[in-house]
């Protein structure tokens, strides 16, 4: 039976087999692979679902008429493939290569189909997104301190006693690590702002203000130094700017800290007595860095492991291969032009971009102030293409929709940002759509490119991506998967040391240590808004249906607001307003407000995303900041 892996943009990355019988798509979790456990989680179950779903669609589509009103006409590929290379053409005739935009992210971390379609567009030298909707304060945070966001194998975890799980709910979100940390008897602490469901099933849990992350990985640094529990001699071979940084927490008041955390000085001192006891792990999440606090965060936060004695003693990211000959920016013949992620409707307004080619990506659900962005395309004349499974509220938006396929439609690879394995991914059956790679040989062909880059067949491409990386192309077709061997590692700091004092951060203009600095908003309650359970950002919503669109908010703050349980509500603020019912909950706590984030508008009516803030971490590579929001709760029409 076919080898497949779970493209979705998840940490497990899941290795699974699969059989297609009696027309029937069926899958189960790979039992050798170490990380996947031969289990999958609730939503890779549901695959099938999603493969099979009927809404997927079958013919490309051309708009007829206005833009987000679902007037299309059904075109055959010859047609809409001649229409969209036409456009490239003019496009760069009358307004230049950089005018063009590839806008594409993770939707499916296949490395064939999530690279190959950038080498026509660095054929072309087109502008480049740069990335910062997901992990990109924290990269930049972490590469402050280390000089690099790649931490521990997680197989190593069987040598550790403690987990602290700060910022991350894995339980939902990474659910193959955490049962990994539970199958090696970790301790498993957990920070957080809301009580997670993975806090409801830890041994200790810090429940923290919005923000006052920094403090409380500032307090924790000052006990370990000041009762001379850190681990000295570590300290004193490897870490730049110690002294400096012993200064600096020693004007910190612990009392200031407990005030701002909401934690007891009592709390305080026990993480960090227990911590180094343990010599703990932190596993540190993506959702609180994309905050105007994010980046300072991580970076107090990084600082810890060091504290007692680990040389890369978190998990954030794992780079394991060079994917670079995939994406294929060797055939660009100009300086690359990279529009910030975050400031797609900017650019748009500005005019700077006048064709958008969307694929792995539903930015009309995910990116924050949905009603700036959807304004600017209807006002702009930029022509959009999408190329999705389904007409997603970004199709709608488009004037040509190109059907994609599944990735158990097709041949790929791809490796984790967990864990060091590459898996398979062997062609199951074959229902609708093309590929990402296929699509571009057409428009590559459409536009007369000979260039022979953009015609190799995917295999080839796999073979010499896992040639570059030292990989064995038979034993992965062989087991599934392969695991990339871990090199002897350094720390890529301008010192060559852990950076407590960060010089790459002075260089930004930002200060050499992490600072604490409290934001406030124009509106009372703050608004968090994580992925559900069911759905990884968009996906899924369509086809699986499980959604919770209500917001969850502290029964004190209901009760100041006059509002019931199950109650109808308007969520507002300068960005736009939703309506929803009303969910009284003390795991959220007074002050904050809890939506989960982007589901679909054509489904739903409204997401979250109507409400979140476009704002940058601008220190910190103009990481997205969408949980530096906020927002009032009333009744409808005030009442």
């Amino acid at each position: 039976m076919p080898f497949s892996v779970c493209m979705r943009d998840c940490y497990d990355t899941c290795s699974m087999i699969s059989e297609f019988k009696d027309g029937r798509l069926a899958v189960r979790g790979n039992p050798e692979h170490p990380v996947t456990a031969g289990f999958l989680c609730p939503k890779g179950a549901l695959l099938p679902r999603w493969f099979h779903s009927r809404d997927r669609l079958r013919t490309p589509l051309i708009r007829t008429g206005e833009r987000g009103e679902g007037d299309f006409r059904k075109a055959s590929w010859e047609e809409a493939i001649k229409l969209v290379a036409n456009k490239l053409r003019e496009t760069i005739e009358h307004y230049g290569s950089e005018s063009i935009l590839v806008y594409q992210y993770a939707g499916d971390r296949g490395v064939v189909n999530y690279a190959f379609p950038l080498r026509l567009f660095h054929y072309l030298n087109t502008a480049i997104l740069d990335y910062g909707i997901c992990d990109r304060a924290g990269q930049e945070a972490l590469k402050d301190v280390y000089g690099t966001a790649v931490g521990l194998d997680p197989e190593k975890l069987g040598e550790q006693r403690l987990i602290v799980y700060w910022g991350i709910n894995p339980f939902w979100t990474n659910l193959h690590g955490f049962m990994l940390a539970k199958k090696n008897n970790l301790e498993i602490w957990t920070v957080d702002v809301v009580r997670t469901e993975t806090a409801k099933r830890s041994d200790r849990f810090f429940q923290i203000r919005p923000d006052t992350d920094v403090l409380l990985a500032l307090g924790a640094a000052k006990v370990l130094i000041e009762e001379g529990l850190y681990d000295k001699a570590f300290v004193r071979e490897n870490v730049y700017g110690f002294e400096e940084f012993k200064n600096y927490v020693k004007r910190l008041s612990l009392d200031y800290v407990s005030r701002e955390t909401g934690l007891s000085v009592n709390e305080i001192e026990e993480f960090a007595r227990g911590y180094v006891e343990k010599k703990g792990i932190i596993h540190i999440g993506y959702g609180f860095q994309r905050s105007l606090a994010g980046g300072e965060a991580v970076r107090a936060i990084a600082i810890l492991p060091a504290l007692v004695g680990h040389s890369f003693g978190f998990i954030y990211d794992m780079k394991t291969i060079d994917k670079s000959y995939a994406e294929g920016a060797f055939l660009r013949r100009k300086p690359t032009k990279r529009i910030p992620q975050m400031k797609l409707a900017e650019y748009i307004e500005r005019g700077e971009i006048r064709f958008l080619y969307v694929y792995n990506s539903n930015p009309l659900a995910s990116l924050p102030n949905q009603n700036r962005l959807r304004k600017a395309l209807k006002e702009s004349e930029v022509f959009v293409v999408t190329h999705d499974l389904f007409l997603t509220d970004t199709a709608l938006y488009s004037d040509v929709v190109l059907p994609a396929n599944t990735f158990f439609e097709r041949l790929d690879i791809a490796d984790s940002y967990y864990h060091r394995y590459v898996a398979l991914n062997e062609p199951v059956a074959k229902l609708y759509g093309k590929s990402n790679s296929e699509v571009t040989r057409l428009l590559a062909k459409a536009l007369g490119i000979e260039n022979p880059h953009l015609y190799e067949s995917d295999e080839e491409v796999i073979r010499k991506v896992l040639e570059i990386n030292g990989l064995s192309w038979e034993e992965l077709r062989k087991r599934g998967f392969v695991k990339v061997p871990e090199r002897p590692r350094k720390w890529e700091t301008p010192s060559g040391k852990i950076e407590f004092y960060s010089r790459r951060a002075v260089k930004r203009g930002l200060s050499p240590f992490p600072e604490y600095r409290k934001f406030e908003g124009r509106y009372p309650l703050r608004l968090l808004t994580p992925t559900h359970r069911m759905t990884i950002t968009s996906q899924y919503h369509n086809t699986h249906g499980m959604i919770d669109p209500n917001l969850y908010i502290n029964p004190v703050d209901a009760r100041e607001r006059g509002i019931q349980d199950g109650e109808v509500v308007e969520v507002l603020n300068d960005f736009g307003r939703v309506r929803t019912r009303a969910k009284l909950n003390e795991d959220v706590p007074a002050g904050v407000v809890l939506l989960y984030k982007a589901f679909w508008v054509r489904l739903l009516g409204w997401n979250a995303n109507f409400l979140t803030t476009d704002e940058t971490v601008q220190g910190y590579g103009n990481g997205s900041a969408y949980h530096s929001t906020w927002v009032e709760v009333m009744k409808p029409n005030g009442k």
